[in-house]
């Protein structure tokens, strides 16, 4: 016989805390929580709870589902220390519910059965898959749909398990559920290609054997009236883009007229599966030819997408223009985690591409990382199908923002070839009376920044004039959308001299009072923009520090917590750009009393910490020796935060950890701005025995700010360094892995400051070190960076250890010439290019075959120091002595004319 409840009270005490766990009074909630949390330490609570859920019939819905949710959540924490009896009668209560009559009670137990598969395995509840598919020959519809919604869920989060269990389920299952597509029940026709859609991605070997099946089923619900199977079509369209497209390209005409009108569908979530399809077509090689025919009908739809929607500006509050007095909400204040700093030798040219997304405008697709972290969070919210509308519904992905991505990423496979088509269109949304298609219209213009840059000059005087006339427009959407689309054309701006009284100064000028805005969204939006100009206009802003720094500090007595975030950030970003021009007694003045202020009202707990020591640290990289004032607390702090962490048990959350990396990270922007300043706080402190703990510490992010903190001490105090070295070394040979990138720059930076700083002493540990960055320096898709400080430390252990180095010079000159070619003449180099020259004087054939390389990185100098043009003029002569006239002539009449033409003005060669 079935277990019953022993005691009738009991069933009711909690079917009372289930009840009273939905009051709005959050008191009550809190104390609720409290009394069923202390519930879970009897074995018998769990079968109170799945009986509820299925046995309790004339139960409210919302108590039965709720006792689900809870009794997955203790699964999800604790299933393995189930008693065996619980777990079979929570598995037998389970499949005897599959056919509810309510759907919620029917979602939650397909819920609560995928939770127990991902817990334990498919193996420990062997009837599961045969149950749930005889129930899919159910005549009841309920039945049916319920075992479908169960095999759903378990496709979504045990599709690995699926795929390699040894019964080989899927060889079953996948053609049961192409079967399935054409069940009268459209609820049914849903689940089926949810099912089988899981399978694409990993080209699962079932679905792959059945592939001309499913497609041919899958056309036939193109047209489906229900707008679930629509999307779920839609859906697998796309994946299908991406594994297989070779299978759809006989039906590509079809699929494309089929998504200009989907995408186009009343249902926002159909139109917006269907939109994600221009996304990943895109990406494919064949997209010009195949799309290109269609641009004259797609441009459109895009365009039309982008509009916000009535509900949108509801939501976004849209037509409220005055709210910088309202405190944000908690929730609304995203999480924020910390970038860690990395170090690099080199300084690059700039970057014409360095256009950044803002102010959840962005045309950037969801990254899948974060959506992964995301899921495995312990959310039961997730679960929930609560109807509440927020902002976040409105700023989180949607056909708008899948919209104005696809228009940027095929602006930028079609490049002008788009204007012809685009420009009318806007236009005509440009000057519309509707603010909405207006706003969307600037929404365009940013979207195709980037892919139409050149064929957009000659309209871009007018368009940015016509662009900070709207920065005053009277709808705060507008005026927000617009510091965003400015901020994308901040390039042109700045690089345009000629005119900065006409764009650069008059766009500063509205934008800084756009960051005074009433208006909190317009707030955010153009300190992000603004932030992105600092980074174009690097010392041009020079002469209008003190403007730019008295809106700023006046933005901190207005802002709330979020937009200070966002302040802290433009604020560090000015640091960045400005450099030491910010070290004035006045600017000084303006800046550091606000800050310092919420410095001391933050706890070494709080999480707004994270951002304003990532502002202190450029300030303080900034204002050099400016910065010794406010230096010794600050300093103070960082250490306690760096102990405290280490000393909380070796706790391995990451949140923990943030605190010590972003510590590490002021540390390293202090020792960075003061230099030899530094040395007499390093030695009044334990920092060096902290920093030996935080290099071994198993957290890359970690380790990374510590192998930067070593090589900034290593430059301004190495007397506290040296006396640690036989323990920083060794580590620091053993994070030469290029797997993880940023730690293993790091690493090597540290390596070549510490070189240039004990010379031959290094001599031990240069025959491993050197064996990981010749490994690093010919690894192909190697980060440009990270070349980049391989190559400068490889020329300073030359420089230092150059018999041991030189004589594997043929395993890297090449790409280390290549490497260095392009960056920019300084110390770091100098020192580089000197230790390469030591070592072809001492192994001349380990060059020969790659003397071209030699020559232009030779050439790509604009002015060497003295001593070394003196070495590469000795070199470039040797050679030519050594080659003889003849093969010489061979040799550099393979040279690109402007080398040629180089060698010849600076060397007379």
């Amino acid at each position: 016989m079935s277990w019953q409840p022993v005691q009738a009270d009991d069933l009711q005490k909690i079917l009372t805390l289930l009840r009273q766990s939905q009051s709005p009074d959050t008191e009550i909630q809190r104390q609720v929580q409290a009394q069923l949390e202390s519930l879970n330490q009897y074995p018998d609570f769990h079968k109170y709870l799945v009986y509820i859920l299925t046995k309790l019939i004339d139960e409210q819905e919302a108590t039965r589902s709720l006792s689900g949710l809870i009794l997955k959540n203790n699964a999800k924490s604790h299933y393995e220390k189930f008693p065996d009896e619980v777990r079979s009668y929570i598995k037998q209560e389970c499949l005897s519910a599959l056919g509810d009559h309510s759907p919620l009670i029917r979602a939650t137990v397909g819920i609560l059965v995928t939770t127990i598969v991902t817990k334990g395995s498919l193996e420990q509840w062997p009837t599961l898959l045969e149950h749930l598919y005889t129930c899919l020959d159910s005549p009841d519809v309920n039945l049916c749909e319920g075992a479908f919604g169960a095999l759903q869920k378990i496709c979504e989060d045990s599709a690995d398990q699926l795929e390699n269990a040894p019964t080989q389920p899927l060889n079953v299952l996948i053609p049961k559920f192409i079967q399935y597509f054409r069940h009268s029940y459209s609820k049914v026709r849903s689940h089926a290609i949810a099912c089988v859609n899981e399978f694409i991605t990993p080209r699962a070997t079932a679905l792959m054997a059945n592939i001309d099946l499913f497609l041919e089923n899958l056309f036939q619900l193109a047209n489906d009236t229900d707008s679930d199977v629509r999307k779920h079509v839609c859906r697998a369209l796309v994946m299908l883009v991406e594994v297989r497209i070779e299978r759809l390209l006989p039906h590509m005409q079809q699929i494309i007229e089929y998504m200009l009108i989907t995408s186009q569908d009343s249902d926002d979530t159909v139109a917006l599966e269907a939109c994600e399809f221009w996304l990943m077509i895109a990406d494919q090689a064949i997209c010009r030819d195949i799309l290109q025919p269609y641009l004259d009908k797609l441009l459109p739809v895009l365009c039309k997408n982008m509009k916000y929607s009535e509900m949108d500006v509801i939501i976004l509050q849209g037509d409220i223009d005055d709210d910088e007095n309202v405190p944000d909400r908690i929730e609304d204040i995203r999480p924020r985690f910390h970038r860690t700093r990395s170090r690099q030798h080199a300084q690059h040219f700039p970057d014409d591409s360095n256009l950044i997304d803002t102010n959840n405008n962005s045309t950037t697709p969801p990254n899948s990382q974060t959506q992964d972290a995301n899921e495995n969070e312990d959310d039961e919210d997730d679960d929930d199908d609560g109807s509440g509308v927020n902002a976040d519904q409105a700023t989180e992905w949607n056909l708008r923002k899948c919209s104005a991505a696809a228009l940027d990423i095929l602006s930028n496979v079609f490049r002008d070839i788009i204007l012809p088509i685009l420009l009318p269109i806007l236009q005509e949304m440009l000057f519309h009376t509707n603010w909405q298609i207006k706003e969307s219209g600037i929404l365009v213009l940013g979207a195709i920044a980037e892919g139409c840059s050149f064929g957009l000059i000659p309209h871009l005087p007018d368009l940015v004039d016509y662009l900070i006339k709207c920065l005053n427009d009277k709808k705060p959407l507008v005026r927000s959308i617009t510091c965003w689309t400015l901020s994308r054309y901040s390039t042109w701006i700045v690089r345009n001299e000629a005119q900065h009284n006409r764009f650069l100064i008059p766009l500063m000028s509205e934008l800084l009072k756009r960051i005074l805005d009433a208006n909190k969204k317009v707030q955010e939006a153009a300190c992000s923009a603004f932030a992105t100009l600092e980074e174009e206009a690097c010392i041009q802003m020079v002469p209008y520090l003190k403007q730019i720094l008295e809106t700023l500090v006046h933005a901190f007595r207005k802002y709330q917590a979020k937009n200070l975030l966002i302040l802290y950030d433009a604020i560090g970003t000015l640091a960045d750009s400005v450099g030491s021009h910010l070290n004035h007694p006045d600017y000084i003045q303006l800046l550091m009393p606000p800050l310092i202020e919420r410095w001391n009202i933050l706890k070494n707990d709080d999480k707004d910490l994270f951002p304003l020591l990532e502002c202190l640290s450029s300030i303080a990289t900034a204002l050099q020796t400016g910065f010794l004032p406010y230096c010794e607390p600050v300093f103070v702090r960082c250490i306690v935060l760096v102990q405290q962490t280490i000393e909380a048990n070796g706790s391995d959350s990451p949140l923990e950890k943030d605190f010590m990396i972003v510590a590490l990270d002021l540390l390293s922007g202090l020792v960075e701005g003061l230099g030899s300043n530094i040395d007499p706080l390093v030695e009044r402190s334990n920092l060096l025995p902290l920093l030996e703990r935080c290099a071994q510490d198993p957290m890359a992010e970690v380790r990374q700010s510590s192998f930067a903190l070593l090589g900034d001490l290593t430059k301004a105090c190495f007397r506290h360094v040296q006396k640690h070295l036989n323990f920083f070394l060794p580590i620091l040979t053993q994070n030469l892995n290029p797997q993880h990138v940023s730690v293993c720059n790091n690493a090597i930076w540290a390596i070549g400051e510490i070189a240039i700083q004990i010379g031959g002493e290094i001599q031990p540990f240069v025959s491993i070190i050197l064996e990981s960055l010749i490994l690093i320096i010919n690894r192909t898709n190697t980060p440009k960076t990270l070349l980049e400080n391989t190559s400068i430390t490889i020329g300073r252990l030359g420089l230092v250890c150059p018999n041991d180095v030189s004589i594997q010079l043929a395993r890297f000159i090449r790409p280390w010439c290549i490497a260095l070619r392009n960056i920019r003449d300084n110390e770091e180099k100098d020192s580089a290019f000197r230790g390469i020259c030591n070592m072809i004087i001492l192994n001349p054939l380990g060059v020969t075959n790659e003397f071209i390389y030699v020559c232009d990185a030779i050439a790509s100098w604009e002015k060497p120091p003295m001593e070394l043009y003196t070495k590469f003029r000795d070199i470039l002569f040797t050679f030519k002595q050594e080659f003889g006239d003849e093969q010489w002539n061979q040799l550099t009449d393979r040279f690109p004319l402007p080398l040629k033409q180089r060698l010849q003005t600076h060397y007379g060669i």
